[in-house]
């Protein structure tokens, strides 16, 4: 192992996709940081060169700038220099700095704080610190303001600014980003950055930084920086010798210290391969390669889709003329970002099978409790369904508020739902029981599903998911609600919901 040899940290990326540019800010912003004491290793200079390159009419030829690189290595270095560049240098109106975590938003802003007031150049333009929990933030006396704020809590939905960095980026839903980009169009030279170690697709919704990092691989798109620092690790193919070491030299070995190096840029500089080493001996393969090696587990373009329910199950069960008989019931669900919200709705058909639709998909919440008022007083449902322990739970006081009866599941219950409504679509014998209503979010939350454990059921994982499958778990939850406290009455078809206004 090189025992006492210095081992440094490689610094430039295993892959990277750089734009054409005409000239970089980057090495201003390296003074910058310098002149407020926060020196850059090359590899964060070479971050900050490319991903402030300028094209000849001096807007950002990267619009979007991925940086992965393992913990601790000073991915955090990159964004303090490109906020204090944005502010004293750029001139940028609003910088917002947005983390998965508050912990990790809160000590951001705490180095931000100490750079800026610990340079008297800086503190004589600054107006005011906002320190108060959830509201933390430096404000100039030019009206510039540099924000921080958690995506755990919400805070960050619907607003950007000109920059926007993203960090923790490793659980970052496609439906964030999908409701910022518009409003990123309304910028004058606006730029996007994403930082992260490597993800993992079973922990956290990790999508959006996965198609950043395709295009990254495939190093075609002339409007994004993206630079990563990984292995690519030996597998089953690769030859070994007599003694089982790895012949292969077209692939890393994860116990040699030039492999680490290479996945470390900061190694030699701030972290030892002591610590590394200790590392290697304490953690599992897998959380090994992850964490320190930079090797994710991540999804792929298509072949994580329709990993629950095959394509064809689903399409055999789906009736654009299927309606309900008799009463119905309902149920409500909300993305873990609260960026959307669904009402599903299930019943029993005259032939007998269960009917499911998609009632409402709106974006934000604001709007749910008064349709589900609606709804109940138009059709009288046996259920109105909430899963308490889910992000819907938190509208349950202002439905019940309203005067309506909430049906709220317990674990056991949601896993009980869960497992019907995969027997009534694909079951494993006999024929499918439940019919649906085509809508094209709920086709898309089936095909990006995904599932975790409950006790020692499945359920529904929201969170994991790489689409937004609220629609989904609406019309599950429906269908369990109307499993469970429904009846068959002969009527008269009903209109189908997506006709009613």
């Amino acid at each position: 192992m090189n025992d006492g040899a210095l081992v440094l940290g490689v610094q430039t990326p295993r892959i990277a996709s750089i734009p054409p540019y005409a000239s970089s800010a980057g090495r201003e912003a390296v003074e910058l940081a310098a002149s407020a004491g926060l020196t850059m290793d090359p590899w964060q200079e070479y971050c900050l060169n490319h991903g402030l390159g300028e094209r000849a009419n001096g807007r950002w030829a990267a619009f979007e700038c991925g940086i992965v690189v393992s913990r601790q290595n000073g991915k955090g270095g990159v964004f303090e220099a490109r906020c204090l560049a944005g502010l004293f240098l750029f001139g940028e109106r609003l910088i917002l700095y947005s983390a998965h975590e508050f912990k990790t938003a809160q000590e951001m802003f705490l180095r931000m704080q100490m750079l800026v007031e610990n340079n008297d150049a800086f503190r004589r333009r600054v107006r005011r610190i906002r320190t108060s929990h959830g509201d933390e933030g430096i404000e100039l006396l030019s009206g510039q303001r540099l924000r921080f704020v958690a995506r755990s809590t919400g805070s960050g939905r619907g607003f950007s600014g000109d920059v926007n960095i993203m960090d923790e980026a490793f659980n970052l839903a496609e439906t964030s980003v999908d409701a910022l980009m518009p409003t990123m169009s309304a910028r004058e030279n606006p730029q996007l950055w994403y930082g992260s170690s490597a993800a993992d697709k079973t922990i956290a919704p990790c999508e959006q930084l996965a198609r950043v990092r395709r295009r990254g691989i495939k190093g075609d798109d002339p409007s994004l920086f993206y630079a990563e620092w990984s292995v690519d690790p030996h597998g089953p193919q690769c030859a070994r010798d007599d003694l089982g070491v790895y012949a292969c030299t077209n692939h890393d070995d994860p116990d040699d210290p030039a492999s680490w190096a290479k996945a470390n840029p900061a190694m030699g500089i701030r972290i030892s391969v002591e610590h590394v080493a200790r590392e290697r001996a304490s953690m599992g393969d897998k959380g090994f390669l992850r964490e320190r090696l930079g090797v994710g587990n991540w999804p792929t373009e298509e072949a994580d889709k329709w990993s629950v329910i095959s394509e064809a199950a689903w399409r055999a069960v789906a009736d654009e003329h299927s309606e309900p008989v008799g009463r119905v019931a309902f149920a409500v669900h909300v993305a873990p970002d609260r960026s959307w919200a669904a009402i599903g709705t299930a019943g029993r058909r005259a032939d007998g099978l269960t009917h499911v639709e998609v009632v409402d998909y709106r974006p934000g919440t604001g709007w749910v409790t008064d349709r589900v008022g609606q709804l109940v007083e138009r059709w009288d449902p046996c259920a109105v369904v909430v899963d308490a322990g889910s992000p819907a739970g938190s509208l349950i006081a202002d439905l019940e508020a309203a005067g309506l009866e909430v049906v709220k599941p317990a674990a056991r219950e949601v896993a009980h739902g869960f497992g019907q409504f995969l027997d009534a679509v694909a079951p494993e014998h006999g024929d499918p029981t439940l019919r649906y209503m085509p809508h094209p979010a709920l086709d898309a939350a089936v095909a990006g599903a995904v599932t975790r454990r409950l006790g020692d059921a499945k359920a529904w994982d929201s969170k994991a998911a790489s689409v937004d499958i609220c629609p989904l778990v609406a019309v599950t939850s429906a269908a369990w609600g109307f499993a469970t406290r429904g009846h068959v009455e002969e009527e008269q078809p009903v209109e189908p919901f997506a006709f009613y206004g």
